[in-house]
C-alpha cells in the first residue's frame, strides 16, 4: 500500500492489489487441489504456507526470476503463458519482498505514473 495509487480489493475471492483500476500486481494464491496434484505428478515439491500471485514483465523472464531466489519464487502449470510467479510468504526476505512487490507494481501501473515514480526514486 506504499506504492502510489495502490489500492486493495478483491479478485477471484482474494484480496488483491491493484496498480490502477484494474491491472493486479499482486493477490493472495493458495495452491488449488489440481495445483497439488499437478506439482506432485511433475515431481516437484508442494510449497506449504501462504503465498502471494505476482506479475512479473513477461513469461519469457520467469526462470531468470525464479532463478535468482528459487528457495522462494516457483511456478505452477497453470501460470503457463501467464507472466506471474508464486513467492513463498513465510520464507521471504522483507527487502527482496519490497523489491519484488515494487517491480510488480511497475508492470501493472499506468505509464505516467510509473514514469514519474521512477523519477522519483532515481537516486535508490
Amino acid at each position: 500500500m506504499a506504492l502510489p495509487e495502490v489500492t486493495e480489493g478483491t479478485r477471484w475471492n482474494r484480496p488483491t492489489w491493484f496498480a490502477g483500476p484494474k491491472a493486479g500486481f499482486a493477490w493472495e494464491r493458495p495452491l488449488s487441489k489440481n495445483d497439488i496434484k499437478q506439482l506432485k505428478a511433475l515431481g516437484r515439491e508442494v510449497p506449504e504456507g501462504d503465498l502471494l500471485g505476482l506479475r512479473i514483465e513477461a513469461v519469457e523472464m520467469r526462470e531468470a526470476v525464479i532463478a535468482a531466489d528459487p528457495e522462494v519464487l516457483f511456478t505452477i502449470p497453470h501460470f503457463e503463458g501467464y507472466p506471474a510467479v508464486l513467492l513463498r510468504l513465510d520464507d521471504a526476505d522483507p527487502e527482496k519482498l519490497e523489491e519484488l512487490l515494487e517491480e510488480a507494481w511497475l508492470v501493472c501501473a499506468p505509464k505516467a505514473l510509473a514514469d514519474a515514480y521512477l523519477a522519483e526514486h532515481a537516486d535508490d
